[in-house]
C-alpha cells in the first residue's frame, strides 16, 4: 500500500496539508517500506478559502491509502475519506517519517488496530464493487 507524508524537510512529517508544496510516496508491506515519489505543488497555497488548490492534492493521492499530515482542515479531511485515503495527525512536527514507517512494518506483522484495517478494506475494494454498491443505493 502507499502511504504519503506532508514535509517541509523530507524528514519529518511537519506540513499542513493545504499548505504543503511537497509530499513524499512511501510503498509499504509486511516486509519493509521504499521511497516511491515526491510529489511537488506549487501556486499561492496559504491562501485561505481556496479550496480550488486542494484539488491537485486530492487526484495525485487517490492511490494511497493514508496521509500523514502536521495539520489538516477539516473539508480537506472530508475530500479525503470520500475518495478513500485516511489522514492521520503526527504526534509533533519533529515526528520522523521513517520512524512511522518502520511502526507501520511491525504493525502489519502483527495484528493492526481497527482503524488501519478499516483503511487497508477501504483501498482493497474494487471500482466495479463501488460501482454495485452505488446501484444499491
Amino acid at each position: 500500500m502507499k502511504i504519503a507524508f506532508t514535509t517541509n524537510d523530507r524528514v519529518h512529517i511537519n506540513a499542513h496539508f493545504g499548505w504543503a508544496k511537497t509530499i513524499d510516496i512511501y510503498e509499504i508491506s509486511s516486509e519493509g517500506f521504499q521511497f516511491v515519489e515526491t510529489l511537488n505543488f506549487g501556486g499561492n497555497l496559504k491562501e485561505d478559502g481556496n479550496e480550488d488548490k486542494l484539488v491537485p492534492k486530492l487526484n495525485a493521492l487517490v492511490d494511497c491509502t493514508i496521509v500523514y499530515v502536521s495539520a489538516i482542515g477539516g473539508n480537506a479531511a472530508a475530500r479525503l475519506i470520500k475518495k478513500g485515503v485516511t489522514p492521520v495527525k503526527a504526534r509533533t512536527e519533529q515526528e520522523k517519517i521513517t520512524d512511522v514507517l518502520e511502526n507501520l512494518v511491525r504493525t502489519l506483522q502483527g495484528s493492526p488496530p481497527p482503524w488501519l484495517r478499516k483503511a487497508l478494506q477501504q483501498k482493497s475494494r474494487s471500482f466495479e464493487d463501488e460501482l454495485e454498491e452505488e446501484a444499491t443505493v
